[in-house]
C-alpha cells in the first residue's frame, strides 16, 4: 500500500486537495470558527504520513505542485481592492497609519518574545516575517538567514489564528468599521485572514487585500531593521 501511494506522482497533491476537501465538508457541517479547512486538512495529511510512516520528502514532491498556484492567488486578490480603490483615496492616511502600526506590533512582539525565550539571531530572524503572505515571507527568511520552512510554519499557524479568531476579537474590542476591521485582520493574519474578511464583507475583504501588498512591502524595510537588534 505504501509503496503504491508514494510511486505516484500525484500522490501529494490527491491528498492535499482530499484532506482540504473534507475539512471544507467539516466547517460546513459544524459551522465552527474552530473547524478551519486548512488546519483540518494539515492535521489529516500530519496524521496519514503517520500512519503509513511515509517521509515528507516523498509527500512534497508531489504537493510542491501546489506551490506554484500561490503567487497567482496572492495576486488575484488585488481584484476586490480594485473595486474599492476609491476608499485608498478616500483615507490614505488612516490606512497606511493602520497598516504600519500592525506590521510595528508584529515586530515588536517577535523581539520581545525572542528575548523573553532567549532565542538567537537565526531563530529571530525566522519568525519576524510572520504575519505576511508565505510569498514575501519565504524571500524575507531567506535573505536574512533564516530557516524558511518554520517561517512557513509560522506564517500558517498566524494566518489559521487569524481566521479562526478575528470575527471574535473584533466583536469583543467592538470594532464595527468595516476599514478598520479589513486593515487589521489582513496586516495581522495575511491571505488566510483575509480569506476571513472576505466572509464579513466586500469592504472588509478589499481592505484586507490591501493590507496584504502593503504590510509586505513595509516588513521587508522594517525586518532589514530589526534583524539587528539580536
Amino acid at each position: 500500500m505504501k509503496e503504491l501511494l508514494t510511486q505516484s506522482v500525484f500522490f501529494g497533491v490527491v491528498i492535499s486537495l482530499l484532506c482540504y476537501e473534507i475539512g471544507l465538508w467539516v466547517k460546513k457541517k459544524t459551522k465552527l470558527a474552530i473547524a478551519n479547512p486548512l488546519l483540518i486538512a494539515v492535521l489529516l495529511i500530519v496524521g496519514f504520513l503517520l500512519l503509513f510512516d511515509i517521509d515528507y520528502e516523498v509527500y512534497e514532491k508531489g504537493a510542491g505542485y501546489i506551490s506554484f498556484f500561490l503567487t497567482p492567488a496572492t495576486v488575484s486578490l488585488a481584484i476586490p481592492l480594485y473595486r474599492k480603490l476609491t476608499l485608498l483615496r478616500r483615507y490614505p492616511k488612516a490606512i497606511l497609519g493602520g497598516i504600519g502600526a500592525g506590521v510595528l506590533t508584529a515586530m515588536v512582539s517577535i523581539f520581545l518574545m525572542s528575548l523573553a525565550f532567549e532565542l538567537n539571531h537565526q531563530q529571530y530572524v525566522t519568525l519576524l516575517p510572520k504575519s505576511i503572505t508565505t510569498a514575501i515571507g519565504m524571500g524575507v527568511s531567506d535573505k536574512m538567514g533564516g530557516v524558511m520552512t518554520i517561517t512557513v510554519v509560522a506564517i500558517s499557524i498566524t494566518g489559521i489564528m487569524g481566521n479562526i479568531v478575528a470575527e471574535t476579537l473584533c466583536r469583543i474590542f467592538r470594532i464595527e468599521e468595516p476599514i478598520a476591521k479589513g486593515l487589521a485582520i489582513g496586516t495581522a493574519s495575511h491571505a488566510m485572514g483575509t480569506a476571513k474578511a472576505m466572509e464579513l464583507g466586500e469592504v472588509e475583504g478589499a481592505m484586507s487585500s490591501l493590507s496584504i501588498v502593503v504590510a509586505g512591502i513595509m516588513t521587508v524595510v522594517t525586518v532589514s531593521i530589526f534583524a539587528n537588534f539580536i
